[in-house]
């Protein structure tokens, strides 16, 4: 896929929970699923420019999963596969950075 975000946008994509059952067994069908919140980014933008012009660093980088919101950004599909393209400001989180360990 040769998809370039601009400034501060990335494009991830939502990973997918494997089969889903109600507390009861019940499998739930695809159209009553929830939007999965957790995502892999695969492409980052090069950032946004300040009041200086200088380019201010992405927090997140390719390969990084991440929190978003069950409505951000905007869902688009290319080569078959769907995409969400979304600033960086709507990231809610990085899952697993490993910024705590490498303090301690």
């Amino acid at each position: 896929m040769a998809l370039r975000p601009l400034h501060n946008r990335i494009v991830v994509e939502r990973t997918e929970k494997k089969e889903q059952k109600s507390l009861g067994g019940i499998i739930i069908p695809d159209s009553a699923k929830e939007k999965p919140q957790e995502a892999v980014v695969i492409a980052v933008g090069p950032g946004k420019l300040d009041d200086d012009g200088k380019r201010q660093p992405m927090d997140v980088k390719v390969g990084d999963r991440v929190l978003i919101g069950k409505y951000a950004g905007s869902e688009v599909k290319i080569d078959n596969k769907e995409v969400v393209i979304l600033t960086e400001d709507e990231v809610l989180a990085v899952i697993g950075d490993g910024s705590a360990s490498k303090a301690a």
